[in-house]
């Protein structure tokens, strides 16, 4: 029976240390690589502080309570107190004051996260069933981003892969979306099929890709800032959900105005090559004609 119940209990726990599930651990909110990220972190950390400093009061007060105030010294419970005016006045005024200052902070940065206007660059977002699709508007680039070949092989039932050393293990694809810093881009997220989630923690956008509808998100990343951050689908969608990992490539302005240069090229090759008429086959003598006898 000992042994059964330790087997219910090893369950989560081998489910804790599975690569895929702290191949990103943190316990805590990023500050991101854009302003709004920082100021989403900064709520978050007044809302915690808020609480903590709460808990303190009411759990000390509770505790003091109870060893102060215990039968073994004597106390005796006060039977004639029902109404107390001051003290209702104290618990009704300090939690409006409290969610009036989140109110404020927060309802700025919720205007902020919505505001889309005098974007510099938009991109459609679009999730399948189990990929993503970035088409860069007005450029004629586009992107099918999948789980990168590695991740893909290591994943596979008697593989006989060990995912620790996978780098990167179901978190990278083999077509990044690429952003430049310093610019204002907008997102414009819907699927294919089912409802999905982009979710990129460094930019504090999670947004639900929905059939027939679209969502609108923007960021503009900190100037100066290069690297690649991963985020993943955070929608339930089907079969291989834990396999659409996204992954953001962000480049200087230059070097991404040379890369869209590059994809430009390489579709306009790739369109011509398509297009180009087979070789016509070399033309077959004709016979010649029978002699009348």
């Amino acid at each position: 029976m000992m042994t059964k119940n330790l087997g219910w209990l090893a369950t989560p726990l081998l489910t804790l240390v599975a690569p895929a599930a702290h191949a990103e651990w943190a316990l805590n909110m990023t500050q991101g690589i854009t302003a709004v990220s920082r100021s989403v972190y900064g709520l978050h950390m007044l809302a915690f502080w808020i609480c903590v400093w709460i808990g303190v009061f009411v759990f000390g007060w509770m505790i003091y309570s109870i060893v102060a105030f215990r039968h073994s010294k004597g106390a005796v419970p006060d039977a004639k107190l029902v109404h107390n005016t001051k003290a209702e006045i104290i618990w009704t005024t300090l939690p409006v004051l409290i969610l009036i200052g989140l109110a404020v902070p927060a309802t700025k940065t919720l205007i902020e996260t919505d505001d889309a206007s005098n974007s510099q660059l938009t991109i459609r977002v679009t999730g399948y069933q189990w990929k993503w699709g970035y088409e860069y508007v007005g450029t004629g680039v586009t992107l099918l981003s999948t789980l990168d070949e590695k991740s893909n092989a290591a994943r596979q039932l008697g593989s006989g892969i060990d995912p620790f050393t996978v780098e990167h293990y179901l978190l990278n694809v083999d077509h990044a979306l690429v952003v430049p810093a310093g610019t204002k881009v907008r997102l414009l997220i819907t699927a294919q099929d089912v409802i999905h989630s982009w979710w990129l923690p460094v930019l504090a956008i999670k947004k639900d890709a929905i059939p027939g509808f679209v969502n609108e998100a923007w960021f503009t990343i900190d100037a100066g800032t290069v690297g690649t951050f991963r985020g993943q689908c955070a929608e339930l969608c089907g079969r291989d959900h834990g396999f659409m990992p996204i992954v953001v490539e962000v480049k200087s302005k230059d070097d991404f105005d040379a890369w869209i240069k590059g994809q430009q090229a390489a579709s306009a090759a790739a369109a011509a090559a398509a297009a180009a008429p087979e070789a016509a086959p070399a033309a077959t003598p004709a016979a010649a004609p029978a002699k009348a006898s």
